[in-house]
């Protein structure tokens, strides 16, 4: 009983899809910036794509969000979030 209680919160953190794109490495330098990533809402979400979406908006690291995920509520101006559905559709790509 209790190691079911323990592994609940780490269950919790995964996404609903057990699916996440890979996330490439951090190859953008600087702040991020949101202009010209609604282009990539309707994409679906992958390891490239994640790399295009870098370069685009100049973060620095890369977040996923996928449908369910529980995710920081800390802003950070080097980083870019980017959400996608069960299909792993894009829905969102913004900084923070």
């Amino acid at each position: 009983m209790m190691a079911a209680t323990l592994a609940l919160p780490l269950t919790a953190c995964a996404g609903a899809s057990g699916q996440d794109p890979a996330t490439p490495p951090a190859t953008a330098e600087g702040p991020c910036h949101h202009d010209g990533l609604d282009r990539f809402a309707g994409q679906k979400a992958s390891a490239d794509l994640g790399a295009q979406l870098l370069k685009a908006s100049g973060a620095k690291t890369l977040r996923w969000g996928g449908p369910g995920t529980a995710m920081t509520m800390d802003f950070r101006p080097d980083r870019l979030t980017v959400s996608y559905d069960e299909a792993m559709i894009i829905t969102s790509a913004r900084c923070g």
